[in-house]
């Protein structure tokens, strides 16, 4: 049979896709590479790699307390630490049959499948999880567990709870106090629905801003990720050597995703980060210096990979560098399932990560064959049982450090059920603070702001009174949708903040999202942004916003051609191609994801009754902006850097800066003038 050329050439293609790189530049050169050369360009160096030191020391005390409990533990009841279920698919006799370390309530599962469930029933589940990982019957040692949960921008899973404004308008506050001050309101109000473990900070620095997650990133700027990430750590854990260190008010803290989630290529989420190892260090790292620096307790390992090899696996990274260079001292934790995704593994079956150094898998659906199969795995000596006492030794370590063999069940530690303090007035002030000071003011045509509270003022567009827009993604549900303003009973659209005030100052504000009036306005603030979204469904081709004649453009002209001053602001979880809105738009102001305080815009775009100023711009771009939907990635000390509006850019009502017509390129959007993402 004849066959054709290309046929061979799958065949050499296929051959490559299961070579390492020496054996392929061998294959293609015919030389191998040169002796004294790094062969393997995911060769891992830890020496190049800062040395740190964490900032929770050992001790002897707690260290006899390890191996005191060690002694006493069966195999499966060590295995059973180091898995952790999701609410949906764990009960509490399954946690007292199979000892389970840990659970969490996943992106939208909740008490009894009921992820609305009132807060009350979730401290009371809390409880029967609790007491159900008490188990001493036949000499069983009894291991309370730990509940994990994402509250990633205040107790959002909770209705009623105070809901800040993402990380990436944290951002753009550069208040490293206020970040310290929302995690401790946060570690407070998840203390008082039973939960002892967060999964934040997100200290991922975004490289590409087609990336879904971009949101939960500070910033491109390694920096400031450093800056902020200890400071976040400390106010959700409090101080280390402090008595109440990992105690209620606080809790445990989780820096994530360890390491480069925020640099894959072309922004994929849990895709391949290509960079050098040295990048790697200098851009991906840093966060982490300052979050193990702060006692730092555990540490989620990403689901992306580095050069090809994924990171549950890279036993190099998570043992050479993180605890040997960089000193942590806690536990590693996986991501979702991310066991499932590495080569060789099943879902019931993963010892190559657990040798790796992954301490505990994130196992939600698939904990039961895991444990099974780990502890066979023991008794076989395919895992080792000093891998297995090591791993659960960081992981009990921990509990004792956060004082849960003493502290009781949930129900019964300090916040406890004090309904009170969700949605506190003192809580929802620091939001409002947030929302206030991450404001970034992009364009200030004639001084338009700040706006005369007493006009007739027009608040038009679909985000305007949207709390869904507002708080986007990881709100009570995974991707924030499916919500509707009854499930917010403590917050504040923007366009409840601006009626509120424009009321009290005796003028007048009418809603209408289609921009739609019987009396002509004096003016309009018009309000817009993306559809609320999470991982995976966030993900993009380009950044462009809509095309050129969607609704949202052509609202804002329409209200231009009618002789009506025209305010922009625009909810977006990244920077986005807008110039289309900038130029049809008296004033721009990019809003990010505020949360629940919608008051908060209120404050800064309108002066008081008196004509005085209530409070000024100070926010600045934690991301470089784009001039064209294509130009990503798009960030500071890039060759040839030319954003829009560049990192740190922000005005100010004093330094009004007059904007010319920018250019349009948004044909390029309207047919994803990305780059393709497929393949």
């Amino acid at each position: 049979m004849k066959v054709p050329p290309s046929f061979f050439l799958l065949l050499f293609l296929e051959a490559c896709s299961n070579m390492t790189p020496l054996a392929l530049q061998t294959a293609i050169t015919g030389a191998a590479v040169p002796p004294g050369a790094v062969a393997d360009n995911r060769a891992v160096h830890p020496e190049i790699w800062p040395k740190g030191q964490s900032g929770v020391a050992s001790d002897p005390v707690v260290e006899a307390r390890v191996a005191d409990l060690l002694s006493r533990m069966t195999i499966e009841e060590k295995v059973g630490q180091t898995i952790q279920a999701d609410l949906a698919s764990v009960t509490p006799d399954d946690v007292r049959k199979y000892h389970l370390g840990s659970i969490l309530n996943g992106g939208s599962s909740g008490p009894h499948g009921n992820d609305r469930a009132a807060a009350p029933e979730w401290l009371s589940t809390a409880d029967e999880f609790w007491r159900a990982s008490m188990n001493v019957a036949a000499g069983h040692v009894g291991v309370p567990l730990l509940w994990g949960t994402d509250s990633v921008h205040g107790n959002a899973n909770i209705i009623g709870a105070t809901i800040f404004p993402h990380n990436v308008g944290l951002g753009a506050m550069r208040d490293p106090a206020l970040v310290r001050r929302i995690g401790q309101v946060t570690a407070l109000e998840t203390r008082v629905t039973g939960q002892d473990w967060n999964f934040a900070p997100v200290i991922a620095v975004a490289r590409d801003d087609r990336w879904g997650r971009t949101y939960e990133s500070y910033s491109e700027s390694p920096d400031l990720v450093r800056e902020y990430a200890g400071e976040m750590v400390r106010g959700l854990q409090g101080e280390p050597g402090a008595p109440d260190f990992l105690r209620s008010p606080y809790l445990l803290a989780t820096a994530k995703h360890f390491i480069g989630d925020g640099g894959t290529d072309r922004g994929i989420d849990q895709g391949d980060n290509i960079a050098s190892e040295e990048e790697l260090r200098d851009i991906h790292s840093p966060g982490y210096q300052s979050a193990i620096a702060a006692g730092v307790q555990s540490v989620m390992v990403s689901f992306s990979s580095w050069r090809a090899e994924k990171m549950s696996v890279n036993r190099p990274m998570l043992e050479d560098v993180l605890r040997g260079r960089l000193g942590f001292n806690g536990f590693t934790v996986s991501d979702w399932n991310a066991h499932t995704q590495l080569p060789g593994c099943t879902g019931s079956r993963c010892s190559a990560a657990f040798l790796a150094g992954i301490d505990m898998f994130m196992a939600p659906d698939t904990w039961k064959g895991l444990w099974a199969n780990m502890v066979e795995e023991v008794r076989s000596g395919e895992i080792p049982l000093s891998r297995l006492n090591e791993a659960v030794g960081r992981i009990l370590r921990v509990k004792i450090r956060a004082g849960l063999f003493e502290e009781g069940p949930p129900s019964r530690r300090p916040h406890a059920g004090e309904w009170r303090l969700l949605g506190a007035s003192s809580h929802r002030a620091v939001a409002r603070q947030a929302v206030r000071e991450s404001l970034v003011l992009l364009k200030n045509e004639h001084s338009l702001l700040p706006l005369n509270p007493q006009l007739n003022v027009l608040v038009a567009g679909d985000a305007a009174d949207n709390m869904s827009k507002q708080t986007g993604g990881w709100t009570i549900s995974w991707q924030g949708d499916g919500n509707t303003r009854a499930d917010f009973p403590n917050g504040q659209t923007i366009y409840e903040g601006i009626e509120e005030q424009v009321r009290a100052a005796g003028g007048r504000a009418t809603l209408s999202v289609d921009g739609s009036f019987a009396v002509k306005p004096d003016v309009a603030i018009v309000v817009f942004g993306e559809e609320a979204y999470a991982e995976g469904q966030g993900d993009r081709k380009d950044l462009a916003f809509e095309p050129k004649e969607g609704k949202n453009q052509q609202l804002l002209q329409n209200l231009k051609a009618q002789g009506i001053l025209v305010v922009a602001v625009s909810l977006t979880g990244r920077p986005l191609y807008l110039t289309p809105a900038m130029d049809a738009a008296d004033a721009f102001v990019s809003a990010w994801l505020p949360g629940g305080e919608g008051g908060g815009v209120a404050d800064v775009l309108l002066r008081k009754s008196d004509g005085s100023v209530q409070y000024d711009f100070r926010g600045r771009l934690p991301f470089s902006w784009p001039r064209r939907p294509d130009q990503t990635p798009l960030n500071v000390g890039d060759p040839e850097y030319n954003p829009l509006f560049p990192f740190g850019y922000g005005l100010e009502y004093a330094t009004p800066q007059k904007i010319a017509t920018l250019p349009d390129t948004s044909p390029a959007a309207t047919h994803l003038g990305g780059l393709d993402r497929e393949g």
